[in-house]
Order: C-alpha cells, then sequence, then structure tokens
C-alpha cells in the first residue's frame, strides 16, 4: 500500500532535522523532487544548504526563520517570520509537484503559542494523499503524534557540550 505518510522527529536529542534530512537524500536518490522549509534556523550558512545546492532541480529549500527563537529579543517579529513559513507551507502542502515536504522545527509554531495544533493538522491532515510530510522539532504536541503514522521521540544520552566541546562545522552546522 502507498500512502503519503506523515513522519515526526522529536525529542531532546540530537539528530532530528538530520534524520529528516536523511530521509529527503533518500527519496533524491529516488529522482523525488522535495521541498524543505526551515522555521527557526537563521539565515547563517551550515552543510544542510552545501549539500542541497547538489539537488538544486530536485529541491527547494526555503529558510523562514530568524535563528535561535528561544534567545530571541524580538519574539513578535519572529512570529512574523514564522507564519509567513506557514503560509508557504501551506501552500507547498498542496501542490501536485512533491514527493515530500520537511517541515523543519515546525513544532515551534505549536509550542511557542505562534499557531493552534489543530490549524496545522487540519492543513497536515488535507494534504495530497500520495504526499509525504516530514515534521521536526522539540516538544511535539501529543496531538501531533497521535496523527503521525511514524514518530521517532531522540532522547538525549551523552551530549559533547556537556564537556565543554562546542558546535563543530560538519557535525552541527
Amino acid at each position: 500500500m502507498e500512502k503519503g505518510l506523515l513522519m515526526v522527529n522529536t525529542g531532546n536529542g540530537k539528530g532530528k532535522t538530520t534524520a529528516a534530512l536523511g530521509q529527503t537524500f533518500r527519496a533524491l536518490g529516488h529522482g523525488k523532487k522535495i521541498c524543505i522549509i526551515q522555521f527557526i534556523k537563521g539565515d547563517w550558512k551550515y552543510g544542510e544548504l552545501y549539500s542541497m545546492e547538489r539537488f538544486i532541480d530536485l529541491v527547494d529549500f526555503y529558510v523562514m526563520g530568524n535563528g535561535f527563537t528561544f534567545k530571541s529579543n524580538d519574539l513578535e517579529k519572529d512570529r512574523t517570520i514564522a507564519l509567513k513559513g506557514w503560509d508557504l507551507a501551506r501552500e507547498k502542502l498542496v501542490s501536485n509537484e512533491y514527493f515530500m515536504v520537511l517541515l523543519d522545527e515546525l513544532t515551534y509554531l505549536m509550542t511557542l503559542g505562534f499557531l493552534e495544533t489543530e490549524t496545522i493538522l487540519d492543513t497536515i491532515t488535507h494534504r495530497r494523499e500520495d504526499l509525504h510530510v516530514v515534521v521536526t522539532g522539540r516538544y511535539a504536541p501529543q496531538k501531533l503524534i497521535d496523527s503521525a503514522d511514524l514518530v521517532t521521540d531522540m532522547h538525549e544520552v551523552k551530549h559533547p557540550y556537556q564537556n565543554g566541546i562546542l558546535a563543530q562545522k560538519g557535525i552541527e552546522f
């Protein structure tokens, strides 16, 4: 049975976006067209962007965030940018153009109160029947988890930050 899946990567551990990007690379390997929308990440350069440039004909990549919102000095500005990202996501979720849409760090729109979980779920559940959707981010609401076909909960067991090792190119960005 072929059906568009709703896949959620959540939890406190590292690797949610990395796993989702692995899923998109698998689809790219089969020549499938992908849309990636990142809701929180800022406009700094990181490895994912460089990698996706190699698939320019198969990937539409949008960075619709203002950086680490949890450190923000202007949550209203963050909210405005995130809602523009959501408008874009709604458009892409009804498009016939994609095999998969990755909504990276979408959970923060719900947990920060930028959008109601029901609003997001209504759009996702009324997508094209064969469209795969991957949602990432910490603190996925239970309603999202209940609606998903696949949920992975990343648990932090040990992290290099705990030993004073800062983010490294090629590992964290």
